[in-house]
């Protein structure tokens, strides 16, 4: 199991510093952690992203099978991002919806895409034991 004092580790493509910085510290909320010439290391939600300087960047992503994201347990941690996303007119790769309706499995999910068409996927599950 997870040693909550331990984090996971993603490293992604990005065409630009700049527009990476403003996608995820300035609209998202995401801490910067370090930045180097090649590559800025965020806070993401209590994991690591490492956003690395690359020319090979996605030019028709698809939701399946490359994305990632947060779960939420909480609600209201769920419902705040999505809120601040719209504020902060954060472009969305598809917007809030209800998958499973009536099963155990049902949940909120929406999907934003960055700068560097990596897409990302926050959703909330009505029952908890569905995190995994």
């Amino acid at each position: 199991m997870r040693d909550m004092h331990n984090v996971f580790h993603l490293a992604i493509p990005a065409r630009d510093l700049d527009e990476t910085y403003a996608f995820y510290v300035e609209k998202l909320g995401c801490k910067l952690a370090r930045r180097y010439a090649d590559r800025i290391t965020l806070d993401f939600f209590g994991d690591q992203v490492v956003c690395h300087l690359s020319e090979d960047i996605d030019q028709s992503p698809k939701m399946y099978p490359r994305h990632f994201g947060v779960t939420f347990r909480d609600k209201n941690q769920f419902d705040n991002l999505y809120n601040l996303a719209k504020q902060r007119e954060v472009p969305f790769f598809h917007d809030i919806s209800r998958r499973f309706e009536g099963l155990v499995e049902e949940h909120l999910t929406f999907f934003l895409i960055d700068p560097s068409n990596n897409l990302l996927e926050f959703k909330y599950y009505y029952d908890d034991r569905m995190m995994y």
